[in-house]
């Protein structure tokens, strides 16, 4: 929807990182958008606004800032080199929702920002997101695309005697259902993100030992930045090392795994031009990332549990 609504074309070019799910790649591909995929921090693994001014071209129409675990990327110092170019940003919150950067919240600074309530997500509906639409120009046609190229919204407000096409659209509105269990985990939202940030807290003071003699990096939250506590994981020294601790938890009973594969890297990605090594950055961490168990009802004995396996199973691999 955001795609549509900022009018990408073909030969229209869009900045996004690689390390991202495919949906964020797919929404603007779909459109005919040519992909420009940027390298990543090394600290918070978000897009790198300072590779940014390198990647914008006079056919630049959208930058995609992906807020990685809940972790506010640089959007206002994006938004000093798109904004004199009328570029626009939307904003892939889709694991941001009750985070925030320097006291906004994410998904808010861009012209577009968007919400996932995906299984995976913090709150949850099983399916389904939010497009936050900060950009007045955008209101009008926002609320038709949402019902099928539609006025319908205006006919519920009793505006208009029937409703008639106007645009296109699609079915985005969630069902019923969906919008019940969303409501009920809309309720908790404050508390669920205070016990994930309690459970990173846990995680991150009982593994720093092991990060003090360099066995792992630990995630990375800068001070302007509230994290709502989406993911935990934890960097290891090499591929190797990763794969074969993950290998080792699983015996254990303990799921670990890495994440985003990085899109230039894949068959797609190939197929658009890039190779492996164009981004060395999100290469090398995206194969060194391992994710740890992480949410709201994780007791601090299964804190205990995980934390007590990764210093055996480190330990007996450095030996």
């Amino acid at each position: 929807m955001a795609a549509l609504l900022c009018e990408i074309e073909p030969g229209d070019e869009v900045v996004l990182p690689s390390f991202t799910y495919v949906a964020t790649a797919n929404a603007f591909l779909l459109r005919g958008a040519t992909l420009r995929f940027g390298d990543i921090r090394a600290d918070t693994l978000n897009l790198d606004e300072q590779a940014l001014r390198s990647l914008i071209t006079p056919r630049t129409r959208v930058v995609v800032p992906v807020h990685y675990a809940g972790v506010g990327a640089a959007t206002e110092e994006m938004q000093s080199m798109t904004r004199p170019h009328g570029i626009d940003i939307v904003e892939d919150a889709a694991q941001g929702l009750l985070a925030s950067r320097n006291g906004r919240a994410l998904g808010t600074a861009g012209e577009l920002g968007v919400i996932s309530f995906h299984a995976t997500k913090n709150i949850s509906c099983g399916q389904g997101g939010a497009l936050l639409v900060n950009d007045p120009r955008f209101d009008e046609r926002a609320s038709i695309l949402s019902e099928e190229g539609t006025d319908r919204i205006r006919f519920r407000q009793g505006t208009v005697t029937s409703y008639q096409w106007h645009d296109i659209g699609s079915a985005f509105q969630l069902s019923e259902m969906a919008a019940a269990m969303l409501l009920a985990q809309l309720q908790a939202a404050s508390f669920i993100t205070m016990r994930r940030n309690e459970i990173l807290t846990s995680y991150s003071k009982a593994l720093s030992p092991l990060a003090q003699k360099g066995l792992l990096q630990l995630p990375v939250v800068p001070g302007n930045c509230l994290s709502n506590g989406h993911i935990m994981y934890v960097i290891l020294p090499d591929r190797e090392t990763r794969h074969r601790l993950s290998g080792d938890l699983r015996a254990l009973g303990i799921e670990a795994v890495g994440h985003f594969m990085p899109l230039h890297a894949s068959p797609m990605g190939q197929r658009l031009g890039y190779r492996s090594g164009d981004l060395p950055v999100t290469e090398d961490l995206a194969s060194r990332l391992l994710r740890l168990p992480c949410w709201p009802d994780l007791s601090d004995v299964d804190i205990e549990r995980v934390v007590n396996a990764l210093e055996t199973c480190l330990t007996a691999g450095s030996d």
